[in-house]
């Protein structure tokens, strides 16, 4: 293992990454965190979705195709976090060509929607943020079908009726309930209690399904099958869509709700003109330099590439080349606020090019690196950047603004190179509580990513909710080149703290030396423009004593911040297939031949 000095007293103990025999799951899949090898490779989140995945790899599909499978797969394994009552953004990388394209399936706000869609007009005062969420008025046209069949049709070599099937099987025949699943259960348990469909599918008996039993989703497998057979119109424009609307509008509120719920449950106005009215975006990636490396990641509505690409920008301006371990540490803590102080007030669905080129520039990241001290933290909140400034100018300070937990990631790439980074949500975890009756899949409550009310001053704010706007996200798939060729593809969930993950990632790899399992396991601290920084407690403890004196303060300790899933290619037309060694369970990760 290798680490910079500075950084020898981590342990495999402490980074969480202990060796271990990795458990045998149903069916022979064996679920790991590292896989190295050949022909392919898949990092989920669960060892049941890479499996399918790999499946499709071994039967001659590509990247695309295995990446649609898994994820319908996750669909199941994984409802509270993704699904297709959801949206997400997806990234490809072609072999043949060398490009990076993307798909932008962001759920959209109806048509109806004003800047005071969150707003109680009893009081004139925002909703409080549960809500907002336990509603209809939450929920977005989902944008998770399109991106399937527009991916496959683009890029893949299956049908969205062939890659439907696998999950379809996994739904009906089900797949062992684990601790994580349970607690997401019991976390929304209140919320569950007071729909019928909720509670039928998810508290069995009254209570959270127990750790070990078999979690069937008959209702998601006929859903997925019917899609199958009748495409995708059916759920932009067919029964499901109806269905869809009549949760939104009529939600399915139980006579006799188990347990109690604070707030009354609003009807949303979401219509059948909106689902049909449904389109995807292809907008080009975001690019950046990063020593030596090319780094692609998502445009708007996601903030996260340009928020990666600013505060790897603002590392590289920075940063001396004598800089220690700590001083890496520090410098990246202190260029993740100063790009979410430029995130907040700039970064939303509309935000011009030229102002995401100038973001995500050298010129700008120098102008921001040159307020980092060496040895003093900013105070913070830290003020944005000045657009028509020069030098260390600043303006106004905004305050921070947060989203959503809840996400999941996966990384495929395939035998002949071709790669998908896909970051896909429901956003909170369990979305906003409602299965589509007879459907099997929860609404998203993605609309809570606007801010409910201006946050920016008299500054405008880019991230009020509009007429078919697209919520403001932090998710942030990405993929790196160095030399033009593959080197790394990456990305998490985890809300806001998406970017930040992504950032220490690439820290940890490039910067720290470590490679990508130990940079996986590694601790991590998000610093998002707030007096505290949120860190995992094992990232305090190891560098608290070193940053404190600096400045840094540290909020309470975070379970575990993101769920990353990442491959690295090696020479030879090998693979580092990565996954979380225990956060969120641990993921699974797999090659179609593994190294000898």
């Amino acid at each position: 293992m290798r680490f910079l000095p500075a950084l020898t007293a981590l342990s495999l103990t402490t980074l969480g990454f202990v060796a271990a025999s990795p458990p045998a799951l149903a069916g022979g899949v064996i679920k790991q965190p590292t896989a190295i090898g050949y022909g392919g490779a898949v990092a989920t989140v669960d060892a049941e979705a890479t499996a399918i995945g790999l499946d499709v790899l071994r039967r001659g599909g590509n990247a695309v195709d295995a990446a649609v499978a898994a994820a319908a797969a996750l669909g199941v394994t994984e409802p509270f976090s993704a699904g297709i009552g959801g949206g997400g953004f997806f990234v490809h990388y072609d072999a043949r060509t060398g490009r990076v394209s993307t798909i932008d399936g962001r759920e959209t706000a109806p048509a109806t929607a004003t800047e005071k869609y969150f707003i109680d007009p009893v009081d004139g005062l925002p909703y409080d943020f549960n809500e907002a969420r336990v509603s209809g008025l939450s929920a977005g046209t989902p944008g998770t079908v399109a991106t399937w069949e527009a991916a496959l049709r683009r890029w893949g070599t299956r049908s969205l009726s062939a890659s439907l099937q696998p999950a379809a099987r996994l739904a009906d025949r089900g797949f062992t309930v684990d601790a994580t699943f349970r607690q997401q259960v019991a976390d929304n348990a209140a919320a569950f209690g007071q729909f019928t469909s909720s509670r039928e599918l998810y508290l069995p008996g009254g209570a959270p399904p127990a750790v070990g039993t078999t979690q069937r989703n008959p209702d998601l497998a006929d859903t997925y099958r019917l899609i199958a057979r009748e495409g995708t119109g059916v759920f932009y424009r067919g029964a499901v869509a109806e269905d869809i609307v009549d949760a939104v509008q009529h939600p399915p509120v139980a006579a006799d709700p188990w347990g109690t719920w604070a707030y009354p449950i609003r009807p949303g106005v979401l219509t059948r003109a909106d689902l049909a009215g449904y389109r995807l975006r292809y907008p080009a990636p975001t690019r950046s330099d990063y020593r030596g490396l090319t780094v692609y990641g998502m445009s708007t509505p996601s903030s996260g590439g340009v928020a990666v690409g600013e505060a790897l920008n603002i590392l590289e301006a920075g940063l001396p080349t004598s800089a220690t371990g700590i001083e890496k540490l520090h410098y990246y803590l202190e260029a993740t606020a100063l790009a979410f102080a430029d995130r907040n007030r700039f970064v939303g669905a509309y935000t011009s090019p030229s102002v995401l080129k100038k973001l995500i520039s050298d010129r700008w990241a120098a102008q921001r690196a040159c307020l980092i001290d060496r040895t003093k933290a900013l105070v913070k909140p830290v003020a944005p950047g000045d657009l028509n400034g020069s030098g260390c100018t600043r303006a106004a300070v905004g305050r921070p603004v947060e989203e959503g937990q809840s996400t999941t990631n996966l990384t495929v790439a395939d035998r002949w190179g071709n790669i998908v980074e896909y970051t896909f949500t429901i956003e909170a975890t369990g979305g906003n509580t409602m299965v589509v009756p007879g459907r099997g899949f929860l609404l998203n409550n993605e609309l809570t990513d606007f801010n409910f009310a201006p946050t920016q001053g008299t500054a405008p704010d880019p991230n009020l909710p509009g007429p078919g706007k697209r919520p403001r996200s932090s998710m942030s798939p990405t993929i790196v080149l160095k030399d033009g060729r593959p080197f790394l593809a990456l990305g998490s969930p985890g809300g806001a703290t998406i970017i930040t993950t992504v950032t220490q990632l690439l820290l940890n790899r490039v910067e720290l030396g470590m490679t990508l399992p130990e940079a996986m396991a590694a601790p991590r601290a998000s610093q998002r423009n707030s007096a505290g920084i949120q860190a995992e407690a094992a990232f305090r403890l190891q560098y608290g004593p070193a940053l404190t004196p600096l400045g840094h303060t540290f909020a309470a300790d975070a379970p575990e911040l993101g769920a990353a899933t990442a491959i690295e290619f090696t020479r030879g037309g090998g693979f580092i297939a990565s996954a979380e060694p225990v956060r969120r369970g641990g993921g699974a990760a797999g090659v179609v031949r593994p190294a000898r």
